[in-house]
């Protein structure tokens, strides 16, 4: 993990704490970057399907870095009734008189790694390549977790005691929806309050150029089924006067897009967004799209991404081809995720999405609508002195101005904390960026900016102090 950064370091700052602070971060990385790599080793997944003690044993690891750095901390889980979740550290040090408190969250578990041929690299191992780190839970979350343990000891080491309240709060079941979440809120109110919260769960514009995130989309999912028999027929007997689900179900899916390919599903929230734009040949090249392909909506590539809504099919249920006989199939269902423009309602976005599904039903057949969850979109306050700090911080680490943007992603949990604590100050920051491939094979961040994003953070921590 000696390997070099992919870019120049940006400029040291002037002012002599703050450049200390910067200091000791550069001195600890090799460090930083090694225990990056322990949890990087740990397969913890929040699923049913995968052994629970990777997940606990990955939450006492997390435990022990705040531990060590002097922090109070504590494995905690929930109950809500239906469900234990998942192991959440809670690491706090309270705050000096008339000094504010900060929480700093991210979560541990990841996503499973999916098939290892696709992988080049096995993806429990960190690995630097071409000035990036690849590794599952790299960028996500276990990045986001390695900065605020860097930045607190960083700023440690430089400042000693700023008199700032700390408390750490990095969650254990977030790539499993965090199910237990505002359960957890609600159990440990007070010991989650703060000032200001930064979630180290988002991401920067690109690579290099960092970002505070202002806005995300709310989420709604449900399964449509489509019937058309009692059972299946013979194809060559009953085929023609009855169309199969499978081309029904095509059907009314085609319904939910126009000819431009925006969603065609009335009564939903259409936003637009200002200021930066995404370069078309940029877009094409991360999101890795086929030549010849044609991108799909209207507005802005920003506008499409982040303040209107997008509907994928995620799932579909048919006779797989490899099995497949000569049979009218009877019945055929999909699940359809829905991604909400900032300022929707989600249930009456799922109310305007089941009206569409069951209003366009094709050839008279049967249509069932499966609600599933729902999320709340975010507009972060931008006006706020945390985020004009945040700002700052961010430009002064990577020594090139920062942004706002929107992301097109959705962090359900983000309602909540603003309900809970309505007078919080907000922020989304984050190590990924446009290449990081989150959830797929080869997930990676930018080493730079992992760096860079320590100095932003421990910045933004001295900078707080009143």
């Amino acid at each position: 993990m000696s390997e070099p950064t992919s870019r120049p370091q940006p400029p040291t700052p002037s002012d002599p704490t703050e450049a200390a602070i910067v200091a000791a971060v550069d001195e600890a990385l090799p460090a930083t970057l090694d225990a990056l790599a322990g949890l990087v080793a740990i397969p913890g997944i929040a699923w049913a399907s995968f052994d629970p003690e990777h997940l606990q044993h990955s939450a006492r690891t997390v435990a022990g870095l705040f531990a060590d750095l002097g922090l109070e901390a504590r494995v905690l889980s929930v109950d809500d009734g239906d469900r234990t979740g998942g192991p959440a550290v809670v690491a706090t040090r309270p705050a000096a008189d008339g000094q504010p408190t900060v929480l700093l969250y991210a979560h541990h578990d990841v996503q499973p790694p999916g098939d290892p041929d696709a992988w080049q690299s096995d993806p429990f191992t960190l690995v630097g390549r071409d000035g990036r780190l690849y590794g599952r839970g790299a960028a996500d979350d276990k990045g986001g977790v390695m900065v605020h343990a860097a930045a607190l000891g960083a700023l440690a080491r430089a400042v000693g005691e700023t008199g700032v309240g700390v408390t750490v709060f990095v969650e254990g079941e977030e790539e499993a929806g965090s199910p237990t979440f505002r359960a957890f809120l609600d159990a440990h109110r007070d010991l989650l309050r703060a000032d200001v919260i930064v979630v180290a769960d988002a991401g920067n514009w690109k690579a290099g150029v960092p970002a505070l995130t202002t806005s995300l989309r709310g989420l709604v999912d449900a399964t449509v089924t489509v019937r058309v028999l009692d059972h299946g027929v013979h194809s060559g007997m009953f085929g023609g006067p009855v169309l199969d689900a499978v081309t029904l179900l095509s059907r009314l899916i085609a319904t939910l897009h126009d000819e431009n390919g925006d969603v065609a599903v009335e009564g939903l929230v259409q936003g637009t967004a200002q200021g930066l734009d995404y370069d078309e040949d940029a877009f094409r090249a991360d999101a890795s799209m086929l030549p010849g392909t044609r991108l799909a909506g209207t507005g802005s590539l920003t506008t499409r991404l982040w303040n209107r809504p997008a509907l994928s099919v995620i799932g579909l249920d048919a006779p797989a081809v490899d099995v497949a006989s000569n049979t009218i199939t009877p019945a055929a269902r999909a699940k359809l995720s829905l991604r909400l423009a900032p300022g929707q309602d989600p249930d009456a976005a799922m109310a305007a999405l089941e009206r569409h599904l069951t209003g366009h039903t094709p050839f008279g057949a049967q249509v069932q609508f499966a609600a599933g969850e729902r999320g709340q979109a975010f507009d972060a306050d931008v006006s706020s002195t945390a985020s004009a700090l945040a700002l700052r911080s961010l430009s002064d680490a990577w020594g090139t101005p920062a942004v706002t943007a929107g992301m097109g992603g959705s962090i359900p949990f983000v309602a909540d904390l603003t309900e809970v604590y309505p007078d919080a100050q907000i922020l989304l920051t984050g190590v990924i960026d446009p290449d990081t491939r989150a959830h797929g094979a080869n997930e990676s961040m930018d080493r730079a900016d992992f760096r860079n994003a320590i100095v932003a953070e421990a910045l933004l921590l001295h900078r707080l102090r009143r």
